[in-house]
C-alpha cells in the first residue's frame, strides 16, 4: 500500500507542477500576446493547404517588454526585432501607452519554400498599462538593437515626494 500511495503523491507532484508551470506562462504571457494583421500591401508569402510543406502564417506573437518605475519616470522596453524607428506609432491614452506598428516581411531570395515560420508579420497595436499618471508631452522614445525603449517623466502629483521632520 505504502508504494502505490508513494507512486500517487509523486503523480500528483508533477501534475501541480505542470499545472504552475503552465499558469505561470500563460500570466506571463497574456500582457504581450499580440494579434497581427496582415495590411493590403503584405509581402508575406503565401501557400496553399494542399501544397507540400505548408505551415500557415503566424497571426499571434509575442511582444515581450518591462514595465520599470521610479521616483522621477516610467521606463517601458518593447523587444520588436526587424523593425525600424518610423514603423511605430505612439500614444498615451488616460493610464495606459498604446503602441501600434507594422511588422514587414523581408523575402530572403527569389525562390523556395517556407518549412517554419513563427513570426508573425502585419499591424499590430498594444497598451500597455501604466502604473502612474505620466506627462505625455514630455515623453521621449528610442530604437535600437530591435528594443524600444519609451521613457514617461511622471506627472508633478505622482512623484515620490521626501518630507523631512524637524526636530519638535
Amino acid at each position: 500500500m505504502t508504494r502505490m500511495s508513494d507512486w500517487r503523491q509523486g503523480l500528483e507532484e508533477a501534475w501541480h507542477s505542470v499545472a504552475e508551470g503552465w499558469r505561470q506562462l500563460r500570466d506571463r504571457a497574456a500582457g504581450a500576446l499580440t494579434h497581427f494583421t496582415p495590411g493590403s500591401g503584405s509581402t508575406a508569402p503565401t501557400a496553399e493547404p494542399s501544397e507540400p510543406g505548408y505551415f500557415p502564417a503566424a497571426s499571434w506573437a509575442l511582444l515581450a517588454g518591462d514595465v520599470f518605475e521610479d521616483d522621477d519616470k516610467v521606463v517601458v522596453r518593447l523587444e520588436a526585432p526587424g523593425m525600424e524607428k518610423e514603423d511605430f506609432d505612439l500614444e498615451v491614452r488616460s493610464d495606459a501607452l498604446i503602441v501600434r506598428g507594422e511588422k514587414r516581411f523581408e523575402r530572403e531570395q527569389a525562390e523556395g519554400r517556407y518549412r517554419v515560420r513563427q513570426c508573425a508579420y502585419g499591424s499590430f497595436h498594444r497598451a500597455i498599462p501604466l502604473p502612474a499618471p505620466v506627462q505625455a508631452e514630455k515623453a521621449k522614445a528610442s530604437y535600437r538593437n530591435g528594443v524600444l525603449r519609451i521613457e514617461l517623466p511622471k506627472t508633478e502629483r505622482a512623484r515620490a515626494r521626501r518630507i523631512e521632520i524637524k526636530a519638535g
